[in-house]
């Protein structure tokens, strides 16, 4: 691992750990939530990396990743899915999609084909003494191979794993995340149907770090490479699509110098992506984000986002979700849900229009819990 790297996974540590203070001085009434996943329990030592999907028939998905070894990103670590059939009030326990023995599967990223009602859930795989910074520096056993699972009776089983490592992911990138959080499928222009997964990589030779997307146009039967960010500094990444067809994709930034989130368009589909922005009102501890297009019920789709991320420039705490009525424009609402320790996050429409929110939080650090939270607009819009 380059040093820089290393510092930023300790200031990551410090910043949950530290976080309790931040709590503490926060006045504002956090928003009840359920406790999906706690570490410590069902054979795990930590829950980490959340993606909520709604299905087409009303189902929500909560997946994580179960780590067994500790919290870090590397070891044994697989990827798990709890399904709730009432919008959120009851879940299922945990079910085990992907276990490749002391190897580390995670990332999930799903979405579901609207003509199929196929699910489908793309995710990364390494082996498990292979650590990030060797996966980086190109001296690992492995690197980061990319796979995709498909569920056909609304997750309720998964197929295998099948790799799509080559058509996916360049020869020249070392290091691999899809998502983590759910994809979309375009619903107009030119390529309606296409199902889009956000994605980033990290260069062999430059060591810099990009966002993307793969695609698919044949309802999930081959994944194919899409367009990168013309700039770097940016990683994990959420995508939507705007009323007027162009895709917007928010990032996770690594400027130092501009603690706030990191914005790029696309008007062909995700195959190039503009200049990168940065959005001043969108600040961040340099962390991954949930962000969806909003809809509600049958409304027509209108130029409302949501946004949730730990919303601060000195720490993972504060996990805040964010509204926006002229698409990312401005943020004017914003909601906190938890004032404490907090981390990644993923969003999604229930099927009664209200919002949900899937996220890592707890008291005495980030991990402690994966929580699911639901409310509406109006909860969203009223005052404490």
């Amino acid at each position: 691992m380059n040093l820089s790297k290393a510092f930023l996974v300790l200031a990551v540590v410090l910043a949950c750990d530290v976080a309790r203070s931040a709590e503490v001085r926060d006045t504002v009434a956090p928003v009840p939530a359920r406790t999906l996943y706690r570490s410590g329990t069902d054979g795990y030592h930590t829950y980490r990396i959340p993606a909520l999907m709604a299905t087409k028939s009303g189902t929500l998905l909560a997946f994580c990743e179960g780590r067994k070894g500790g919290r870090g990103d590397s070891g044994d670590i697989d990827l798990l899915v709890k399904r709730s059939e009432d919008g959120g009030k009851t879940w299922s326990p945990q079910q085990v999609i992907w276990d490749d023995g002391g190897n580390t599967c995670g990332n999930p990223a799903p979405v579901q084909d609207a003509q199929t009602g196929t699910i489908f859930l793309l995710s990364t795989w390494n082996r498990g003494d292979d650590h990030e910074g060797r996966i980086i520096a190109g001296t690992s056993k492995d690197t980061r191979r990319v796979f995709v699972m498909r569920s056909t009776d609304d997750g309720k089983t998964w197929s295998s794993a099948k790799e799509i490592t080559s058509t996916a992911k360049r020869p020249d990138w070392t290091w691999y995340a899809t998502g983590p959080g759910t994809g979309i499928q375009l619903t107009m222009g030119k390529h309606k149907g296409r199902l889009i997964i956000p994605c980033d990589h990290i260069e062999r030779e430059t060591k810099k770090y990009y966002s993307h997307v793969i695609y698919s146009d044949d309802h999930g039967e081959t994944w194919r490479l899409g367009g990168s960010t013309p700039t770097d500094q940016v990683n994990e990444c959420m995508a939507v699509e705007l009323p007027d067809g162009k895709l917007m994709l928010n990032m996770r930034n690594y400027d130092r110098s501009k603690r706030f989130r990191a914005v790029s368009t696309s008007t062909d589909g995700g195959m190039t992506w503009s200049a990168v922005r940065h959005d001043p009102v969108l600040i961040e501890p340099i962390c991954q984000a949930g962000f969806i297009a909003y809809a509600p019920g049958d409304k027509k789709k209108g130029d409302w986002l949501l946004f949730s991320n730990p919303a601060s420039r000195e720490g993972r705490v504060r996990m805040t979700i964010r509204l926006s009525r002229d698409g990312g424009k401005t943020w004017p609402v914003a909601k906190l849900l938890h004032a404490g320790p907090s981390a990644y996050s993923d969003l999604t429409v229930l099927p009664d229009g209200r919002i949900g929110c899937l996220y890592e939080g707890g008291q005495g650090h980030c991990y402690a819990e994966i929580r699911f939270v639901r409310l509406s607009v109006e909860d969203l819009e009223r005052e404490e």
